[in-house]
């Protein structure tokens, strides 16, 4: 059979059969690189980085916590009622509450407390420019940058710095929905840090007085210097007044003029003596129509004259009543009874006479005052006539020197408010609570530092990782390498062996690997059950595995794997290894290369391994080359030989793109698999084993990956 084999001339060789199976079209598989899943075998991989990370960071924090000198803090509380005290009507700083509530003025606080003026009161009151923590003078360093940098004057620098100092050592905050600010300092004693925290708080209310007075003396200043200009308008008011009375003839009494007060007060009394004139008509026509008897009317009832008269009449009529009866009509008694009687009616008489004259000449003498009066009057009116027009005149003078004088008394009224202003202070702020010196430390927090810094550098190692990952990315996933590769995934396979010993072949299979052996199994049946294999075709079936260099351990293994699965369900299996020169001996022994090269029957060469289903073929020796042509006949003449003895034939073809040996066996194979470890295999080696493959005429028809996390 070899001397055959020899004997065959290069020209004479048979034409090769030119069956290649093709993978499934590309547009069948994902095309995304990378899910999410795949971030635990990411992190998984390059966890000694992430622990790494987070490891520094932590010891980082724990001799930083460790070392850093200890802070204090301490907090001032001042409550602002955006509503001031009430001292005076006309305030100079009116109080009104916003809409808010006074928030946004609270708010505004914040930053007055914090300000230059509130704080430089603060450091004079408790002599901070003195103290080395603050001033910037503690410490080599900045002795150094002060010689370096230079600044102006000593005084200056000094106070520029403790300022500075200050502010970075100074809170301030506002709770939510409360008027309340927290003036919160922090220096390395506990008391300096109270006492800071009250001084300022008292600096803020020393600040806020101070400045309201200053408001207030401005405006009384202001106001004051508006004074003599409105006392020059009120006299130049009133010089035009006076003058123009002067120039009209004007007398004016009581704010009046003097001819209407005259005109006022004899229309005054025109009035009383035409009511007085009514009055005595009324009387003279009631005596007139009395007639004989006048003794009848008012005027003589009320009369005393007449009212004792008639008490004598009375007296008189009794006792010449009771004399007619006890003397009769001519004794000397009853006769002068009687003549004292008519005298006494003559009195009557005559006394109603002289009432009645008496209202008669009343009545004379009050129409005479009437008719008087209302010529007095008649002519007055026509006098004011004239006057009319300049009296129109005169009110509006009159009218401007009112309001120049209540301009004036109001400027005046508001000066000596605001001047009084000056010393009362309305702000309605107070500090609730003094700070007191703190208990402990509030910086740094040491435990909450170093779980900080483990939980950072858990997180910056995992950003780190990423990005090596992205600066170098490895084969992630299933869907990954579909794409890279335009072929289906047939299975992932764990990295541990499933058997107590998986070479030689053979050998008892643990639960373990009878899943794995399933495993295998089920990546052979899917790489023939797509296969466009024609029924009557004459060569064995055949799956040659390649990878990258790096990966050739797991290829070798998954080789094995797939031989023992197909062996372990009864399949006659060829194993063929391009890669190992076989026997362990330093000569190598003959295999597959000689049986490419036509020096060696392939019948001769297969052996069994034992107690095993799988026969091996090693690499041979690689003493002389061989032309493709003549490889890729032998290739097929020796896979139609083993179509007699085996039902499948599995070849290690090492990284084709170091491994030219195996070109042939390329060539007529059914199925070409890559082997990739996932999370470790660089997607740059993938992409240069498949184009190994296109370079040696066929596409990569599926792919086995192994897991290190399974």
């Amino acid at each position: 059979m070899q001397s055959s084999l020899l004997s065959l001339p290069q020209q004479h060789a048979p034409e090769v059969m030119q069956y290649a199976p093709e993978p499934p079209p590309a547009a069948s598989y994902p095309s995304s690189s990378v899910e999410l899943g795949d971030l635990k075998r990411i992190l998984v991989r390059r966890r000694f980085l992430i622990l790494a990370t987070a490891a520094l960071l932590t010891l980082g924090a724990l001799l930083y916590g460790l070392f850093t000198p200890a802070l204090y803090s301490s907090v001032a509380e001042i409550i602002v009622d955006p509503q001031d005290l009430q001292v005076v009507t006309n305030d100079v700083n009116p109080s009104r509450v916003p809409p808010d509530g006074g928030i946004t003025m609270v708010e505004s606080q914040v930053a007055v407390v914090q300000s230059s003026g509130v704080l430089l009161r603060a450091i004079a009151a408790t002599n901070l420019t003195e103290d080395p923590e603050f001033n910037g003078q503690g410490g080599l360093l900045s002795h150094l940058l002060g010689g370096v940098l230079g600044s102006g004057s000593a005084e200056t620098d000094k106070t520029g710095k403790t300022l500075d100092a200050l502010r970075r050592r100074l809170a301030v905050k506002r709770a939510d929905k409360v008027l309340v600010l927290d003036v919160i300092v922090t220096a390395k004693s506990a008391d300096k840090a109270a006492k800071l925290a009250n001084a300022i708080a008292q600096a803020y209310l020393a600040d806020q007085a101070s400045a309201r007075a200053k408001m207030a003396t401005d405006a009384s200043d202001s106001i004051t210097a508006r004074l003599e200009e409105q006392r020059k308008r009120v006299q130049r008011a009133e010089n035009a007044v006076e003058a123009y009375k002067s120039a009209n003839n004007m007398v004016m009494a009581a704010g009046n003029l003097v001819s209407d007060q005259e005109l006022t007060e004899i229309n005054t009394q025109l009035a009383a003596a035409q009511s007085r004139t009514a009055t005595l008509k009324a009387q003279v026509d009631q005596l007139r129509r009395s007639g004989g008897a006048p003794d009848a009317t008012s005027e003589a009832m009320r009369s005393a004259v007449i009212s004792s008269l008639r008490a004598q009449e009375a007296t008189l009529v009794d006792q010449v009543s009771q004399l007619g009866t006890e003397l009769g009509p001519r004794h000397p008694s009853m006769m002068a009874a009687q003549q004292q009687l008519r005298d006494t009616r003559q009195l009557i008489a005559r006394e109603l006479g002289r009432i009645v004259a008496a209202a008669e000449t009343d009545y004379e003498r009050a129409l005479a005052n009437q008719q008087a009066l209302e010529a007095k009057v008649a002519g007055m009116k026509s006098k004011s006539l004239d006057t009319d027009q300049a009296s129109v005149k005169l009110r509006e003078l009159q009218r401007d020197l009112e309001a120049v004088r209540s301009v004036y008394a109001t400027y005046l009224q508001r000066a000596q408010e605001t001047r009084e202003q000056v010393n009362v202070d309305s702000t309605n702020a107070r500090i609730i609570s003094d700070a007191m010196p703190a208990l402990k430390k509030s910086w740094p927090p040491l435990l909450l530092l170093v779980f900080g810094a483990f939980f950072g550098g858990l997180g910056l190692g995992t950003g780190l990782a990423l990005i090596a990952e992205y600066s170098s990315p490895t084969v992630l996933s299933s869907a990954q390498m579909q794409s890279a590769i335009d072929a289906p995934v047939v299975g992932v396979l764990p990295a541990r062996s499933a058997r107590r010993g998986w070479w030689p072949f053979g050998g008892t299979t643990t639960p373990a690997g009878q899943k794995m052996d399933a495993v295998a199994g089920l990546a052979l049946r899917r790489l023939f059950s797509s296969s466009r294999r024609p029924p009557d075709w004459p060569l064995v079936p055949s799956v040659l595995l390649t990878s990258a260099p790096e990966d050739a351990a797991q290829r070798g293994r998954v080789a094995r794997l797939l031989a023992n699965a197909a062996a372990a369900r009864g399949s006659r299996v060829l194993f063929i290894d391009t890669n190992s020169a076989g026997g362990g001996q330093k000569e190598p022994q003959p295999g597959l290369l000689d049986v490419l090269r036509g020096e060696y029957a392939f019948e001769a060469l297969s052996q069994y391994a034992p107690g095993s289903n799988v026969a091996v073929l090693g690499k041979g020796r690689p003493k002389a080359a061989f032309s493709e042509a003549q490889g890729v006949y032998f290739t097929q003449h020796m896979l139609a030989q083993a179509s007699r003895n085996f039902e499948l034939v599995i070849v290690d073809g090492g990284a084709l793109a170091d491994n030219l040996n195996a070109s042939p066996l390329v060539a007529m194979v059914d199925e070409i698999v890559l082997v990739a470890t996932l999370n470790a295999t660089p997607m740059r080696d993938v992409t240069a084993a498949s184009q190994a493959i296109s370079v040696m005429g066929r596409l990569p028809t599926g792919a086995l990956l192994v897991d290190e996390a399974a």
